[in-house]
């Protein structure tokens, strides 16, 4: 429990700061843009390259991560299936879908991975999962997606080349498999450059809160609260029916599951709605109330898989 309330309280300082520096404009006008580039262009790339390319892709293949990845895609299935119904265009469809499946496995991930669960290693197969498979994908939908001219066929097959958080991915995992070692005079500026993407992120979301109303209140009500319902009770309650149901999983092994799939949805999910000026309200208000109501969540969770 220990783990779940500090988790939550680095990330809910963070936010804060962000927030008032929004107020006060201390970071003028162009702050969160600024920001969000940063994060987006060149921060997150480092850290991803950087953190996969020392991973150890054989976590990959394991009955715990085949239960996470089940219920992520379910719970973005079903996203999908009642926007379609709705007829929610394609970009507020891939960002609902995220903002009901990926979970914050990083800087929320691997706190609670320590104190709740004992292994911060235990979030590393879905953070590769997410960043070599499901980033790349929804990128490029979003990439696609956009208004303008239609593109060559070529163009369009190379879109994940062009994406900076695709190819942070790519080289990362391309490193890994060949098992290379980076030289640290090349690795130490790229991890230094990295430890900027949380704060980066974290900022961006609290200056953007400033000015905001009451989460869940306009054109996209009905998104957002679909997407943060999926998020911290459909998607754990589904990695638990599978895990129990399906691969016989329990004790530890249940949790750390159901663990993982409780987490909230990525803050950096706000910085790909941002970059990509779509869906940018559904985002952060998503965001923002799947973090609060995966606190109540986690406690129980932890509270009764914990003592079985």
């Amino acid at each position: 429990m220990q783990g779940v309330l500090t988790g939550f309280a680095v990330i809910a300082v963070v936010i804060g700061i962000g927030y008032v520096l929004g107020r006060r404009g201390h970071l003028g006008d162009d702050g969160r843009t600024v920001l969000t580039r940063l994060a987006f262009n060149v921060a997150t790339p480092a850290l991803l390259f950087t953190t996969l390319a020392g991973a150890d892709l054989s976590v990959i293949f394991s009955r715990r991560l085949l239960v996470t990845a089940a219920a992520m895609a379910a719970a973005a299935a079903l996203f999908i299936a009642v926007g379609l119904l709705r007829g929610w265009r394609a970009g507020h469809l891939t960002i609902g879908a995220l903002c009901s499946s990926y979970v914050n496995a990083g800087n929320l991930g691997i706190p609670i991975a320590v104190y709740v669960l004992g292994d911060a290693s235990l979030v590393a197969p879905v953070l590769l999962l997410q960043q070599i498979v499901v980033t790349p994908l929804a990128l490029t939908i979003l990439d696609l997606s956009r208004s303008g001219e239609p593109r060559p066929l070529l163009q369009r097959l190379t879109t994940p080349l062009r994406n900076p958080m695709a190819v942070g991915s790519l080289a990362g995992v391309t490193v890994a498999a060949t098992g290379w070692t980076v030289p640290s005079p090349a690795l130490e500026p790229l991890t230094l450059i990295g430890n900027m993407s949380v704060p980066a992120v974290l900022l961006a979301f609290g200056i953007s809160l400033r000015g905001s109303g009451i989460p869940a209140r306009g054109a996209d009500r009905a998104a957002i609260v679909l997407s943060a319902g999926l998020k911290t009770t459909v998607q754990p309650v589904i990695a638990w029916s599978i895990g129990a149901g399906v691969f016989h999983l329990h004790g530890a092994a249940l949790l750390d599951v159901v663990v993982i799939s409780a987490l909230p949805a990525a803050q950096n999910l706000f910085t790909y709605a941002s970059q990509y000026r779509v869906a940018e309200q559904l985002a952060r208000e998503s965001i923002l109330l799947s973090t609060v109501a995966s606190v109540p969540v986690l406690i129980i969770v932890a509270a009764l898989l914990g003592q079985a």
